[in-house]
């Protein structure tokens, strides 16, 4: 991989002629390591049964995160497909510090990821923040907000929104979220190593492009922030003047004050590398750290801090629209009951009919979700839970990957690693004699992959076609 030349004199001109020969060479003379992390809804006490064949080592930042002495086919594991882990950048998972260090107390809060897709921080956030907790994750670009909410649908946490908007839609929710990431599109010289397209993409032009948009995106989306409230900037990018001094913006411009880390020398994080200015800032090098460039500043927005807009917990109840198009297939209150007994747990969710489906949604966030609904478009919420198809009412996979769905809800049936595969890849999959008939939950390892109808001869798969395996082994 050839560097290009400007991006190499940027380099030794920020670190100095040693440092930046060495981080140029760890961009093109070594391979980016292989990192996941796994799901603590969904984690078993021994984590080496995730990748048997591959070495654990932990990531020193991360809770349950580790590195992989290999990189396995990841497609062909069903326990990625059952939400069981995330294959994440080890340097993004520094998040976790954020939240740790500088979220107050345990208190539910309103969470924003912002630029979101594919769902890396999003889950990781989702995993952090305390209980009773909304994570409202947003993706601009329709394909990837599709894969973002895949992917957080797999990871099975039931108090999430996916939205699927412009930074700019969001700007009339004033004062809404406690708790605020943007990993704002950049110049993407952190992936150098991973995507030789980043290289060839690459120039200063774009990166004069990358801050202007930048700050107009959080020029956007500041408003939405509560006084008091946590900001979390990141980029995977190493020239200042996407990380730097857009913080040095952030602070002076919008109004924050820039948060200090406890982070431990050895870990190989680098500081603030704007002249003339010490705010701590965290950047990581590949030649210091194992791991991308990534670069992540935390602030506080000016004023006093809020109590979170958290309204008491309330029972699963229905919550049928009025003025609805009485055409439409609705739910009746004993299908809304059947699917309320499928659930664990679930005080203070609300039942959501909407026309042939229904979701549970955390009632004490309903303010904020029809907030949400008036400026920007949701794509899903909560989880869903059913659809009715005919006459029949039917679980969806979503219910299957929730942490919500009850463990003796449906009959089980485990499966080898080949019927997994199959069922996965949407083929017509076949149950032993004495499988039980009727809706089915799967599972391998007894980790739940979804339905199937089993009528005998066959079992009818349910598994989304959108999300089927289409790679050969």
């Amino acid at each position: 991989m050839q560097l290009p030349e400007s991006f190499v004199e940027n380099l030794r001109t920020l670190l100095g002629e040693e440092e930046g020969c060495r981080l140029c060479d760890a961009l093109t003379q070594t391979e980016p390591p292989v990192s996941i992390r796994l799901n603590p809804l969904k984690r078993k006490e021994d984590s080496s049964f995730l990748i048997p064949h591959s070495s654990l080592t932990k990531v020193p930042w991360a809770t349950d995160a580790f590195y992989l002495d290999e990189r396995p086919a990841f497609t062909f594991d069903p326990l990625l497909h059952a939400g069981c882990y995330y294959v994440q950048e080890a340097s993004s998972m520094f998040v976790e510090q954020a939240l740790r260090q500088c979220l107050p107390g345990d208190k539910p809060v309103a969470a924003i990821d912002l630029c979101a897709a594919p769902g890396g921080k999003s889950t990781l956030l989702r995993s952090l923040l305390p209980a009773g907790s909304l994570l409202v994750a947003n993706e601009v670009v329709r394909s990837r907000a599709q894969v973002l909410a895949e992917n957080l649908t797999k990871w099975g946490h039931p108090d999430v929104v996916v939205t699927n908007s412009d930074p700019a839609d969001f700007t009339s929710l004033a004062d809404s979220f406690d708790l605020l990431l943007t990993d704002v599109p950049c110049s993407g010289e952190g992936m150098f190593r991973k995507d030789e397209g980043a290289v060839s993409e690459w120039s200063m032009e774009n990166v004069e492009n990358c801050w202007k948009r930048q700050r107009r995106i959080l020029s956007d989306i500041w408003p939405c922030l509560k006084p008091g409230g946590l900001f979390i900037y990141s980029t995977c990018t190493y020239n200042i003047k996407e990380d730097e001094e857009n913080v040095r913006w952030i602070r002076d411009e919008l109004g924050a004050e820039v948060l200090p880390l406890d982070v431990p020398e050895e870990w190989g994080v680098t500081g603030n590398l704007l002249a003339g200015e010490d705010f701590p800032v965290y950047r990581f090098l590949p030649h210091r750290t194992r791991g991308e460039g990534f670069f992540l500043a935390v602030l506080r927005k000016e004023g006093e801090e809020e109590t979170p807009s958290y309204l008491s917990s309330a029972k699963v109840k229905d919550r049928r629209g009025k003025g609805k198009d009485k055409t439409r297939p609705l739910f009746g209150k004993a299908q809304l009951g059947e699917i309320g007994d499928w659930l664990k747990g679930a005080d203070g969710y609300t039942l959501l009919p909407e026309e042939n489906t229904v979701s549970a949604f955390p009632a004490a966030w309903l303010p904020l979700l029809d907030g949400l609904k008036r400026q920007v478009r949701v794509m899903q919420a909560g989880v869903a839970l059913a659809e009715q198809k005919g006459k029949d009412c039917l679980p969806l996979h979503a219910l299957a990957m929730s942490a919500l769905l009850r463990p003796d809800a449906f009959p089980r049936q485990e499966v080898d690693y080949p019927l997994a595969i199959a069922y996965l890849r949407k083929e017509a999959v076949t149950l032993p004699d004495a499988a039980p008939r009727g809706m089915v939950l799967l599972t391998y390892r007894d980790v739940p992959l979804g339905f199937v109808k089993n009528i005998g001869n066959r079992a009818n798969n349910l598994y989304p076609q959108e999300w089927r395996i289409r790679k050969s082994l």
